[in-house]
């Protein structure tokens, strides 16, 4: 019998959830994505490219045109000029990207600090390339850095810290002077960073997004990952980009090239047409998704369900204990998507060891208004 190389890892959560919704009709408000398709021009420009014969392998490292368009926004997001030739990397996917990153830099033996609650796909990357997964829990209740216990769990095995923000799941984020505390902490350790930015810009509340890739210091040491898939709505596109000096890039691109070697021509293509033509489309996301996210709390106000508004991404926390303080939050997932047809995201199943006490859903807010207003409906009475 093989013996596994990843003996903890079975079927994710979101992909368990979203079966069971599909098993019960229950609306879907688990797996992050939209339940409403990207801009038409988008769409469009993919069949135009399909028709033009843009349908053989791109470059490896990502179509020029569309790397192009990338340091084009990083300039203007970010200020800072980066390489499209040396420094920017297309990548089927924010998921590859990070786990190219992860195989790069970590060998046997070495430690990545991540913070609990993190994205499930951390942790089987760095197993498979032979490290350890330290887990510093993030403050309760804003998912705050806890500075004391990360400068704890600094360790001369220590080689990568892995930093998300906007937070999945909890919408935090990280701010300027906890990156100047971070660069602080470790400039005179050999330690890189990868900074998961996927939802970058969906900042709230006139909240600027604080990236890695305009820390002068950080970048030096960083791979800053990013998704189109997220920012565009077509996360099933799976595209994403990654970003890091020279130096690091090339060790990305290593492994990158041997995983998939390069992205799909035609989205590439796409992608590059519409940036090129509505850099307004950025701009104008945190709006839109605020408008989304406002719209539920408001309907949710009125729930026995407790929570703040999220500061960034498109999912939202709420406490259950005043519905169900019996049930932990798998089993209300469950109970939620079986008996009252809205399926969600328990939060324990982004930490290594979660807290007893711990209450929490997350319900993805991305989606159409009827979609909301008709889970909202159902979540208030209950």
């Amino acid at each position: 019998m093989i013996t596994s190389k990843l003996p903890n890892v079975g079927t994710t959560i979101f992909t368990r959830m979203s079966q069971l919704a599909m098993e019960t009709g229950a609306l879907n408000l688990s797996q992050g994505f939209p339940d409403f398709d990207g801009p038409q021009a988008l769409r469009d420009a993919v069949g135009r490219h399909i028709a033009a014969g843009h349908n053989q392998y791109s470059p490896m490292t990502g179509l020029p045109a569309l790397r192009e368009q990338v340091a084009t926004k990083i300039q203007r997001c970010y200020g800072r000029a980066v390489s499209a030739d040396s420094e920017i990397t297309i990548t089927p996917g924010a998921t590859q990207a990070i786990f190219c990153a992860i195989q790069a830099l970590i060998r046997a033996g070495d430690e990545v600090i991540v913070f609990d609650p993190c994205y499930d796909s951390y942790e089987p990357a760095v197993e498979l390339a032979g490290g350890r997964c330290v887990h510093v829990p993030l403050g309760q209740p804003d998912f705050a850095i806890d500075w004391q216990r990360l400068n704890d769990a600094l360790s001369p095995k220590t080689r990568l810290i892995i930093l998300n923000s906007p937070h999945n799941p909890s919408g935090a984020l990280i701010s300027r002077t906890e990156l100047d505390r971070l660069a602080t902490l470790i400039r005179d350790r050999d330690i890189y960073l990868v900074s998961d930015e996927v939802y970058e810009h969906l900042v709230f509340d006139g909240a600027q997004h604080a990236s890695v890739v305009a820390h002068e210091e950080l970048y030096q040491r960083a791979f800053v990952v990013s998704s189109f898939g997220k920012t565009y709505h077509v996360t099933g596109w799976k595209t994403g980009y990654v970003v890091a000096p020279a130096a690091l890039s090339a060790e990305l691109r290593k492994v990158h090239q041997y995983v998939s070697f390069c992205g799909v021509t035609p989205l590439q293509w796409a992608l590059a047409d519409f940036m090129a033509e509505h850099p307004e489309h950025v701009e104008q996301l945190p709006a839109f998704y605020q408008a989304k996210r406002d719209l539920f709390c408001d309907l949710l106000g009125d729930s026995r369900f407790c929570f703040t508004r999220a500061a960034g991404t498109f999912f939202q926390l709420a406490d259950y204990s005043a519905i169900r303080d019996d049930l932990e939050d798998v089993a209300m997932s469950e109970w939620l998507t079986r008996e009252h047809g809205v399926a969600t995201i328990p939060v324990s199943v982004f930490y290594q060891q979660a807290p007893k006490d711990l209450r929490l859903v997350r319900f993805c807010f991305a989606k159409r208004e009827e979609t909301l207003r008709q889970a909202a409906e159902k979540l208030c009475a209950i």
